[in-house]
C-alpha cells in the first residue's frame, strides 16, 4: 500500500479552525471575550440586555431604538407553546434527562413551521425568533412541571430574560433579579465554535433545515458533561458537599493530592487565563448577596471564594487552571431560586440564538463538512464464510442466476466483481 505522510489534529480538532467568522472573538490567553467586534463582553453585560444581543448575533449590527422595539415585539408573539410539548414534557419528566426532553421539545417545532420548504433569509429569521422565544418557554415550564405546579403564560409586560424567571417562578422578578437572569442569558449567548456550535454547523452543512441542525447540533451535543452538561450544577453539588465554608480548604486540599478529586468550574479548553464570564458572575453574585441576603447563598458564597483562592495559590497562575463561568453560575442561580437540573436547559435557551447566528452565517458559503479518517488496521485479512444456515433465500456458490455468480462476495473469475448487499434477508447484486 502506497504510504505518505499524514498530518493528523490532535485530539478533538484542538488548534484546527474549522471556518471564519464574525459573530465573536475570544482571547484565551489574556481571558477576552467580544461579540460581534463590539466593546468586551464585560460593557454588553453592562449595558446591554438580552434581545439586544440576540439582535446584534443575528443581524450583525447593534439595533436602533424602533429595530429593538420591533424585535422583541416578534419574540413576544413566540413565547406561548404548542399543545404537542406540553404531552412531550409531562410524558418524558421524570423518567428521561432534562436535556432530553428540551431536545424533543425543539424537534417537535418543526411541525408548526409556516413553510418548511421557505428555506429564504428572511424565513431562517422567523425560525430563529420562534426558536428563541418558545425555547426559553419551554425550560420554563419543564422547571413547573417538575415542582408539580402549572403552566405559568408569558406576560407581554417583561423581557425576555425577566419574563423567563416569571414563567418558571409564578412571581414577577425584582429589577435584581431581573438583571441577573438577563446577564446569564447574555453570556451562554455566544462562545465561538464550541462542541454544540460545532456539531450543529455539521448537521446544517447538509443543508437539513434550522430545527435538525439545533436539536441533532446543539440541544442534542449539550447534553454531554465535558460541554454544558451539568457543569455547573456539578460546582454547586461540591459547594454543597464542602458543607461547611471552613471545610473548604481541607477539601480542596486532599482532592488535588493525587488527583483524588475534580475541582468542578476551573479549566477551560480556550482560556489560559480567568474566564471574564467567570468574572462578571461573581461580581454580580456579590452584589445581589449584599442587597438580598441569604443564608444559604452566603455559605455557598463563601465555599466559592475561599476554593478560588486556594486554586488562584496552586494551579492558576502555574498551569493556567482558572475559573469558569460554571464556577460562580450555581450559587448566582439559587440566589434566584433557579433549579439545579435546569442549569443546562438554561444555557440551551440561552445559546439558542449563538447556534442559529452561526449557522446563517456558515450557510452563506455552506460546504458539507466531510474530514478524513486515517486507517491503521489490517487491510487483505483472510475472509472465511460463517456457517450457512437453511435459509430458503440462500443459493449455492457458483450457481448461475441469469448472468449473476454468487460467490460469497468475492473476485470471480474472468475478473468480474460481484459486490453483495444484504438487506435483511433479501441479496441485492451489484455487477
Amino acid at each position: 500500500m502506497e504510504s505518505k505522510e499524514i498530518t493528523i489534529s490532535r485530539g478533538g480538532l484542538e488548534g484546527i479552525y474549522i471556518a471564519e467568522t464574525t459573530l465573536c472573538k475570544i482571547d484565551g490567553a489574556n481571558g477576552r471575550l467580544w461579540y460581534r467586534g463590539y466593546p468586551p463582553i464585560e460593557v454588553l453585560a453592562e449595558n446591554s440586555n438580552y434581545e439586544e444581543v440576540s439582535y446584534l448575533l443575528l443581524f450583525g449590527k447593534l439595533p436602533n431604538r424602533k429595530e429593538l422595539s420591533a424585535f422583541r415585539e416578534r419574540l413576544k408573539a413566540e413565547r406561548d407553546v404548542p399543545p404537542v410539548v406540553f404531552d412531550i414534557v409531562e410524558e418524558m419528566s421524570g423518567r428521561a434527562h432534562p436535556m432530553d426532553v428540551l431536545r424533543t421539545c425543539i424537534s417537535s417545532l418543526s411541525i408548526y413551521d409556516e413553510d418548511p420548504e421557505d428555506k429564504s433569509q428572511q424565513a431562517n429569521i422567523r425560525r430563529a425568533i420562534k426558536l428563541i422565544a418558545k425555547t426559553a418557554s419551554i425550560v420554563a415550564y419543564m422547571g413547573r412541571y417538575r415542582q408539580g405546579k402549572d403552566y405559568v403564560p408569558p406576560d407581554s409586560s417583561l423581557d425576555h430574560s425577566a419574563n423567563f424567571l416569571y414563567m418558571l417562578t409564578g412571581k414577577k422578578p425584582d429589577e435584581m433579579a431581573a438583571k441577573l437572569i438577563d446577564l446569564m442569558f447574555i453570556l451562554h449567548a455566544e462562545h465561538g465554535s464550541n462542541a454544540s456550535t460545532f456539531s450543529t454547523l455539521v448537521t446544517g452543512s447538509t443543508l437539513a433545515d434550522v430545527y435538525a441542525a439545533v436539536t441533532a447540533g446543539g440541544a442534542a451535543t449539550l447534553k454531554g458533561p465535558l460541554h454544558g452538561g451539568g457543569a455547573d450544577e456539578a460546582a454547586l453539588r461540591m459547594m454543597y458537599s464542602i458543607g461547611d465554608p471552613d471545610n473548604t480548604e481541607t477539601y480542596i486540599e486532599e482532592a488535588l493530592e493525587g488527583g483524588k478529586r475534580r475541582i468542578m468550574g476551573f479549566g477551560h479548553r480556550v482560556y489560559k487565563a480567568y474566564d471574564p464570564r467567570a468574572k462578571i458572575v461573581r461580581k454580580y453574585l456579590e452584589l445581589y448577596q449584599e442587597r438580598n441576603p441569604s443564608e444559604e447563598v452566603s455559605r455557598l458564597l463563601q465555599i466559592a471564594l475561599r476554593a478560588e483562592k486556594l486554586m488562584l495559590e496552586k494551579l492558576s497562575k502555574t498551569k493556567g487552571i482558572w475559573p469558569n463561568i460554571d464556577f460562580f453560575a450555581g450559587p448566582l442561580y439559587r440566589a434566584i431560586d433557579v433549579p439545579a437540573e435546569l442549569f443546562t436547559p438554561i444555557f440551551a435557551a440561552s445559546r439558542m440564538v449563538g447556534w442559529c447566528a452561526h449557522l446563517f452565517e456558515y450557510w452563506q458559503n455552506n460546504r458539507l463538512f466531510r474530514p478524513l479518517d486515517n486507517y491503521v488496521g489490517e487491510v487483505d485479512k483472510k475472509y472465511v464464510p460463517s456457517t450457512r444456515g437453511s435459509d430458503p433465500l440462500a443459493h449455492t456458490p457458483g450457481t448461475d442466476m441469469g448472468g449473476w455468480v454468487w460467490m460469497h462476495g468475492l473476485r470471480c473469475p474472468g475478473g468480474t466483481a460481484t459486490i453483495v448487499v444484504f438487506t435483511l434477508r433479501r441479496y441485492i447484486y451489484f455487477q
